[in-house]
């Protein structure tokens, strides 16, 4: 007989169906198994506003018309990889469909860290349901880092990327940086494009590089992520701007607005003022892009880093050395002082992607060091 853990994992694999597409949720999968272990429905959150993961699955089950199916739900377990909300939002309460359902057990991986939305262990075991949570918790939470640090922090995951040689530069002195990985890192930076919800680029790169900043050569797993440039001031304005094109929206955010606002407006970007980076990245979180990559420049990374935005680092290290004093490096600004400063990975992963290797892992942040810059673009 399979085990709780084995159809966690399978709940764990239809909430993947919902990346790209269910923020500001969560990504949640569910599935119904009797008792005799064989799956009466299944289902998943899709995109917010439409039914949860629960309400799915019990209308699966539905679907397939089983025979006594009142009787079958008595003696089944639904397994959810997010504690049922005990709450309606946008839609009625998921605890409320499964009590109604007649369920009999239900079984959930992560804790909801919504208040507003938390409590349905406690609701379903007052309605007289076995209730158990925690299974598979650690792969649950990983499933939803942009949506729990969303709800801890109300700004948006943040994953700085870069190409980088071995002596740490993005680019020459003279900006040139076409290609320093090689296509099959080049492959896998595209289906983070495609699992995020924003990618972001500074005015520099705009400008420098003109990127196109859309997902290529990887199907497209939800939504079409929203192109952002973040400034200090309004960029100058040009015809040849790929993020012009119809690939994908595109968004500016200025801190000084000048007379390039209405140029780029006409044009069809979105412009959006704003005071500063912390205030760019509350306007994203609020409009549902909870997961945000920034490909640079060195800049922006260190923009992201020294004020503490940046959440975890993706880097693919190529073996080639650029040198020189002023060619462009991963984190320009102030930088740490003290090597007891200086910013760390933890859960480290490294893999070869070809000749380069892939250095990822979440950024742990010097308990006594203060940021170097103030709040600004």
């Amino acid at each position: 007989m399979k085990n709780d853990q084995y159809w966690m994992q399978y709940a764990i694999e239809l909430a993947k169906h919902g990346i790209g597409t269910t923020h500001p949720n969560p990504r949640v999968g569910a599935v119904i198994v009797d008792k005799n272990g064989a799956i009466l429905g299944e289902g998943w959150h899709e995109r917010a506003g439409q039914p949860h993961a629960e309400p799915c699955a019990i209308a699966d089950a539905r679907a397939r018309q089983h025979s006594q199916l009142a009787e079958k739900f008595s003696e089944a377990t639904i397994y959810v990889t997010l504690e049922p909300c005990a709450s309606a939002g946008r839609t009625p309460a998921c605890t409320q469909a499964i009590i109604d359902a007649g369920m009999g057990r239900v079984v959930y991986g992560s804790s909801d860290p919504n208040p507003r939305m938390a409590g349905g262990h406690q609701s379903l075991q007052n309605a007289g349901l076995v209730v158990l949570g925690g299974i598979l918790c650690d792969q649950t939470d990983l499933l939803n880092r942009p949506f729990f640090h969303y709800q801890s922090t109300q700004l948006p995951y943040v994953i700085a990327k870069a190409a980088i040689s071995l002596d740490g530069n993005l680019a020459t002195h003279a900006h040139h940086s076409q290609w320093i990985s090689g296509p099959a890192s080049r492959h896998h930076a595209h289906q983070l494009r495609a699992e995020s919800d924003a990618i972001m680029v500074g005015a520099g790169t705009l400008l420098h590089d003109n990127p196109s900043l859309n997902v290529r050569e990887t199907p497209m797993i939800g939504d079409t992520p929203l192109r952002v440039v973040m400034a200090l001031e309004t960029p100058p304005f040009f015809h040849h701007c790929k993020l012009l094109s119809q690939d994908a929206p595109s968004r500016i955010y200025s801190c000084l607005g000048n007379e390039n606002d209405q140029l780029w407006q006409d044009a069809g970007m979105e412009l959006i003022l704003v005071d500063d980076l912390h205030s760019a990245l509350l306007h994203l979180a609020s409009d549902g892009k909870l997961q945000i990559l920034v490909e640079g420049g060195g800049a922006l990374h260190a923009a992201m880093f020294e004020q503490r935005f940046a959440t975890e680092l993706v880097l693919y290290q190529a073996p080639l050395l650029i040198g020189g004093t002023h060619a462009i490096g991963l984190w320009q600004g102030e930088g740490a002082v003290h090597i007891d400063h200086a910013l760390r990975l933890q859960h480290v992963e490294r893999t070869m992607l070809g000749e380069d290797q892939l250095i990822r892992g979440r950024i742990i942040y010097p308990v006594d060091a203060s940021s170097s810059v103030e709040s600004s673009c």
